[in-house]
């Protein structure tokens, strides 16, 4: 079965068909729709994606870019990574739009795939300002930044408010007595999610009267598993005495744990810990992770609502900085030792 079948059959021309096919109604009769697409379905015809793609000038595809991943990665070494990306390519499925992933170390190297493959739309999670402003000047397309800080800039983003985020890992363990804190984090790189979260958890420490030494009690780590155990073991060897230890992922308190383990420290009994994250793998821990609860299904629906906004309404100027509060969820990792 082709155009040129289809046409024959309900005897009109093949441009009649592709109109309908391509969903120019106006310009065919209501009749003729319907004989046209009662004999497409009947014949369980596909037409060409790609042909219709260009007759209507858009892909139906949505780019989804991570950024900081290196060749040798992959975006399942932190498993919140592979949560937003499921629950975004959800989202983009029930708008019948297709996701292309890719992964960078630059999200400034992904621009010309994007303009090649003539996306409708992107979400970009977690660049920098400057990238954002390069990426805005080399691409003409409808665009939502996923926990992005990018002030100034004309932008759409969703996130949360991450210097709370750092604030209540700070207060959660004071309140539970504890005095001598440890902050596990990858090196910030400036202003960002990280950066926003050290504050945080900084200041609740300077205005709880807790002595906190960013020199001293911050330890750099990547946000992957391995390189978290490495960090629980230098911490236990420190000997500095901490009791408590937060972190800015879930991914690194599970990987520390195992490491307090390695070196016969047990997880509350001797140091408590504290994720950044509540994935549902806190709850299959021993024992199960308190951790700074964000709700990530809540980012990917916004952000997707953001996007198709833009999409369907023809416009690339919306402004908007939209961040999900956020609490703490308390299970069994942290011991009370307030007295």
């Amino acid at each position: 079965m082709n155009l040129k079948t289809i046409a024959k059959l309900a005897g009109v021309s093949t441009a009649t068909v592709s109109n309908v096919i391509n969903g120019n109604y106006h310009k065919v009769s209501e009749d003729t729709r319907r004989k046209v697409e009662k004999i497409i379905k009947d014949s369980n015809y596909k037409p060409n994606a790609v042909a219709r793609s260009l007759a209507k000038k858009e892909s139906r595809l949505i780019g989804v870019v991570l950024p900081y991943i290196g060749k040798d990665e992959d975006f399942f070494s932190n498993p919140y990574n592979a949560h937003m990306i499921a629950a975004l390519e959800r989202l983009v499925r029930n708008h019948d739009y297709y996701v292309m992933l890719r992964c960078v170390a630059d999200p400034r190297d992904i621009v010309p795939l994007l303009n090649s493959w003539n996306v409708d739309g992107a979400f970009f999670l977690g660049v920098y300002k400057d990238e954002v402003r390069d990426i805005k000047k080399t691409i003409d397309i409808p665009m939502v930044f996923i926990d992005t800080y990018a002030p100034g800039e004309k932008i759409v983003n969703v996130g949360i408010e991450d210097y709370r985020g750092g604030y209540l890992s700070a207060k959660y363990l004071i309140g539970k007595g504890h005095t001598r804190l440890a902050l596990v984090a990858p090196v910030s790189g400036g202003e960002g999610v990280i950066s926003q979260r050290q504050q945080g958890f900084m200041d609740a420490c300077k205005e709880s009267g807790i002595k906190f030494d960013p020199d001293k009690d911050i330890f750099n780590c990547s946000s992957t598993y391995n390189s978290a155990i490495e960090i629980g073991q230098d911490i236990v060897f420190a000997g500095r005495g901490y009791t408590g230890v937060a972190t800015m992922s879930d991914i690194v308190a599970y990987g520390l744990i195992e490491g307090f383990s390695q070196c016969g420290y047990k997880v509350p009994s001797d140091i408590s810990v504290v994720g950044f994250d509540n994935l549902p793998d806190c709850d299959f821990m021993t024992p199960k992770l308190t951790s700074i609860a964000q709700d990530y299904e809540w980012k990917a629906a916004k952000a997707s609502e953001y996007l198709f906004k833009m999409i369907e309404e023809g416009g690339k100027d919306l402004v908007v900085d939209e961040r999900q509060p956020i609490r703490v969820k308390e299970r069994q990792s942290v011991r009370d030792i307030s007295g």
